[in-house]
């Protein structure tokens, strides 16, 4: 006779279907929709590595193509060689600004102060030598006399130079300088050369994104100060801290352990995660050299630490890590120049909304004023992370002729904004 069966369901057979990742809005040139998500991007430029050899592609969203294919080309440099030209340009940007020192009597007058008013002479040289800078390696990068790259290299300057401000993802397998590289020579005003200063940035180039939960509606966000004791009183760093208190439920860490634990966690659901710490290098100078971040303690915490504490979440439905990350350490918008991993890369991978991190070591007194500047807009609900950054590019320019703000560059992110209910 009949009988029902018993059924066992294993796994997670639906529930994927259900929470699909947000996407982008319509597409919608004449701006007579409302707009139901992101802002659609206005160029994506992709540079893919096969081995040494590098191949460049680029497309505007909506914009006919040429008729037998996209905008692509394989770039005569290799990919060694430009990432030692990242590697210079950092170097210089060091150089002309955090160590410049012209007068042992005042040592480092752009290393002690965020206004460079007082020296604006001298900081309109040095901003003029940057966008110089920044201009050559965009030539070297697209340089040859291939008919690909030629045709290619037209398209894309035309397309960053002609056109407004423009919303732009370099999905990259390299991690380079974006903000901090320059086109064009005809303007007066060599500030509106950089990229940073032009347009919105952000780098992509991590993992597929995480299927998590639809984000909750807040009407007060939830944030993190994970933070170095001997950095608390810098600069504007107790206004950072007060500003996260009275906008925000905060959780203060001072500890690795405390960090480690809440990685562990498969629910750490918080919707900015704050590092105010220390950045650096660590392996000896070897070519499989780290980026870690340190709070108080000793202990440092690198991507492989980052992902060993979320590795065993990954892909399970009640896991939830979604934060839009600022890490105001030093070279934290870097990696390695092994390439072999990236802290700001492995907390995307993770489900990161974005992280935004500085391409050079930063000046404290300027890196905690960035910090409230951003997060003061940020947590309003009202911008993006990439409109803000942009906004700081320029606000930073014309209020005190300081460029530090195009030295932290966004991964992924340039969407994030606080969804907040009234």
């Amino acid at each position: 006779m009949p009988r029902d069966l018993p059924v066992i369901v294993r796994q997670n057979p639906s529930a994927d279907y259900t929470r699909l990742p947000r996407q982008a809005g319509p597409y919608n040139p004449a701006g007579d929709l409302p707009s139901k998500g992101p802002t659609p991007l206005d160029l994506v430029v992709t540079l893919r590595r096969h081995g040494d050899q590098l191949y460049v592609s680029a497309f505007r969203p909506g914009e006919r193509s040429p008729r037998t294919r996209t905008h692509w080309a394989r770039l005569e440099i290799s990919a060694p060689a430009l990432l030692a030209r990242a590697a210079r340009l950092r170097t210089v940007w060091r150089d002309r600004l955090v160590e410049y020192d012209p007068d042992p009597r005042a040592p480092y007058p752009f290393a002690t102060g965020v206004d460079f008013t007082p020296l604006a002479e001298v900081a309109e040289r040095q901003v003029a030598e940057l966008a110089e800078e920044g201009r050559y390696f965009m030539d070297m990068m697209l340089d040859g006399t291939g008919p690909d790259l030629v045709v290619f290299r037209e398209y894309l300057i035309r397309t960053l130079t002609e056109h407004g401000a423009l919303r732009i993802s370099f999905d990259s397998d390299l991690h380079l300088p974006w903000p901090m590289l320059a086109v064009g020579d005809s303007h007066p005003d060599d500030w509106a050369d950089f990229l940073g200063h032009r347009h919105q940035v952000e780098q992509t180039g991590a993992a597929y994104p995480a299927i998590q939960a639809p984000y909750p509606a807040r009407t007060r966000p939830i944030t993190s100060l994970n933070t170095d004791d001997q950095l608390t009183g810098v600069g504007r760093a107790p206004e950072v801290r007060k500003l996260l208190e009275d906008r925000s439920h905060l959780t203060v860490r001072t500890e690795s352990d405390l960090l480690l634990e809440a990685l562990s966690c498969a629910v750490l659901d918080e919707d900015v995660m704050y590092f105010w710490c220390h950045g650096q290098f660590v392996g000896n100078d070897s070519p499989y050299e780290q980026l870690t971040v340190r709070l108080t303690d000793d202990r440092h915490i690198d991507a492989d630490l980052v992902r060993q504490r979320r590795r065993r979440h990954l892909n399970t439905p009640e896991a939830v890590f979604r934060p839009f990350v600022l890490l105001n350490a030093c070279h934290t918008g870097q990696s390695a120049a092994s390439e072999l991993e990236h802290l700001g890369r492995a907390l995307v991978d993770l489900g990161a909304d974005g992280v935004l991190g500085p391409q050079i070591q930063i000046p404290q007194e300027f890196a905690a004023e960035y910090a409230f500047a951003f997060l003061d807009l940020y947590l309003t609900g009202e911008f993006t992370a990439g409109e803000i950054t942009q906004q700081l590019v320029r606000w930073f320019a014309r209020e005190f002729h300081n460029p530090l703000a195009l030295a932290y560059s966004l991964h992924c992110g340039i969407d994030s904004i606080l969804e907040l209910t009234p």
